[in-house]
């Protein structure tokens, strides 16, 4: 570029000399002064297609430099040596030189420079060269004047060039650090937001995201490929902004495509007034708080199964001797069928009682699993063909997908909590129905969904369904599902529930594949 510009600005000035010039035909030092300028552009075009091509080493640098001099010393040569306009040019091959092979070459350069002007001087005035636009006053003394002149100004232009050249390279050596440094830190940051495990969100002052990172759309369950920048943060965190904005640590529900998400959330003014945006930053604390009410449930019914087996036992014994003196009475006659009938009721309610205090018992203390390898999914399919049996399941259609798994369970308990899931599943479902039961692996779990369309257990129940005595259907005893989770829990397993009108109710069980 450096070059273009300079023969484009030597063709100017040696166009402005001819056109100054009483009007006459061109002569032959100006035709050759400008196939001089035209083989110029042409070299240069060809530097540039090498240099483009990766094909410019040091060597190719000294070809350009001394074929700029020679150039120079061609036109200055053609324009009439000591009179020529065009001394100019040896400064721009200095300059040049400094710029491809730094100061040392460019004060290599001015020397050369000089010597050949000098010559060219020396050449003319003894008549061994002759200019074609002739030659003006070449005595002794200016000849001398020039020459000196000369090297004085391409000695001086070449130590300033090399000043410049190495400041220049200097400065440019600390700016390539500086933008490397600045790449490596803008990919380490983007590598941090690309792979740290909690989401983050920047919005603008007006609420309006400006980026999400990879962590924030998983747990929010946005497709990476949607376009959420300029969206308002409150369709994405309703209430993240809201009046508790300032609360440095605070948990927020949000409805997402996979079901509620509890987040704790932090909001963070952006600037040092805080006023240009907002940073927040959350993790998913939906697992963490169903583990934790999972560890409460767990006390409360260890609470509950000691206080039920005690009073439980404190039971039995009254019990047994109320009913032993039932059956006393049974054996005498007395003739009178009001007391007989008044023992049968006593009898069978004795018998209920005791049924009741039995499922008590079994909730309190449950026996420990005998546990032994069997085909999960063989269990479950062969309990639920002998439900499809069940009066209850004639309304409903029950759907199975189940996987072969083998892994150790006591298949008698866990078939008790299969007959009570499914049976309730029954009970919710109107007619016409679906009850779907699937199993399949995950990671390390078995996996198995009990699922009915119904969905009619209300979100306040969820949290107290597998309470004991919390029933709310007429005439139940509310531990069904407490022996069920008691027993799952004894498996080593997980259980929860999930219910609403629009996605049904689902209760998982996860078992362990390897005990």
């Amino acid at each position: 570029m450096f070059r273009t510009v300079a023969v484009s600005l030597s063709l100017v000035a040696f166009a402005a000399r001819v056109f100054l010039q009483p009007v006459q035909e061109p002569s032959h030092g100006d035709m050759l002064s400008f196939a001089v300028i035209g083989l110029v552009y042409l070299f240069t075009l060809v530097y540039g297609l090498m240099l483009r091509g990766g094909w410019a080493d040091r060597l190719a640098a000294v070809v350009q430099v001394v074929g700029d001099l020679l150039i120079a010393s061609v036109l200055v040569f053609l324009t009439g040596v000591g009179d020529s306009p065009f001394t100019f040019l040896y400064l721009l091959a200095v300059i040049g030189a400094s710029i491809l092979l730094d100061g040392r070459g460019a004060l290599l350069a001015a020397l050369a420079s000089a010597l050949t002007y000098s010559l060219l001087l020396v050449a003319v005035r003894s008549r061994w060269l002759a200019p074609p636009t002739g030659v003006g006053d070449l005595s002794l003394q200016r000849v001398a004047f020039l020459i000196g002149s000369n090297l004085l100004a391409l000695v001086l232009i070449a130590v300033l060039a090399g000043y410049l050249s190495r400041q220049l390279s200097a400065t440019g050596g600390r700016l390539s650090a500086r933008e490397a440094d600045l790449k490596k830190l803008g990919t380490l940051q983007q590598q941090i937001l690309t792979c740290m495990p909690s989401g983050l969100i920047t919005c603008d002052a007006q609420g309006l995201v400006t980026f999400v990172n990879r962590a924030a759309s998983a747990i929010l369950g946005l497709d990476e490929a949607a376009v959420v920048a300029g969206m308002p943060v409150e369709s994405l965190l309703p209430g993240a902004l809201g009046a508790e904005a300032h609360v440095r640590r605070r948990e927020l529900s949000v409805q997402t495509r996979e079901g509620v998400r509890t987040l704790g959330l932090t909001v963070t003014g952006l600037g040092d007034t805080g006023n240009e945006g907002m940073l927040i930053v959350f993790q998913d604390l939906t697992e963490l708080r169903r583990t934790e009410e999972d560890l409460r449930r767990a006390d409360r019914l260890a609470a509950l199964g000691t206080l039920a087996a005690q009073l439980a036992h404190e039971i039995r014994n009254p019990l047994a001797a109320m009913r032993g003196s039932a059956q006393l009475l049974v054996r005498e006659p007395s003739g009178d069928p009001v007391s007989a009938r008044l023992v049968d009721v006593l009898l069978r309610e004795s018998d209920r009682l005791s049924k009741l205090v039995e499922d008590f018992l079994r909730f309190a203390r449950p026996p420990p699993p005998l546990k032994q390898e069997v085909d999960l999914g063989a269990l479950v399919a062969e309990t639920v063909d002998m439900l499809r049996a069940d009066p209850l399941a004639r309304q409903v259609r029950v759907e199975t997908a189940l996987l072969a798994l083998r892994i150790l369970v006591d298949a008698d308990q866990l078939r008790q909590v299969l007959i009570n899931l499914l049976r309730n599943a029954f009970q919710a479902t109107e007619e016409g129905g679906v009850v779907r039961v699937t199993l399949r692996p995950e990671d390390s779990w078995a996996e198995l969904l009990i699922w009915d369309s119904g969905g009619r257990i209300p979100p306040a129940h969820l949290s107290r369904i597998f309470e004991p005595f919390f029933s709310t259907r007429e005439g139940g005893t509310g531990l069904g599902l407490s022996t069920a989770h008691s027993i799952v829990r004894a498996h080593g397993g997980n259980i929860r529930v999930s219910s609403s009108p629009q996605e049904g109710t689902g209760f998982l069980i996860q078992l362990p594949i390897r005990d």
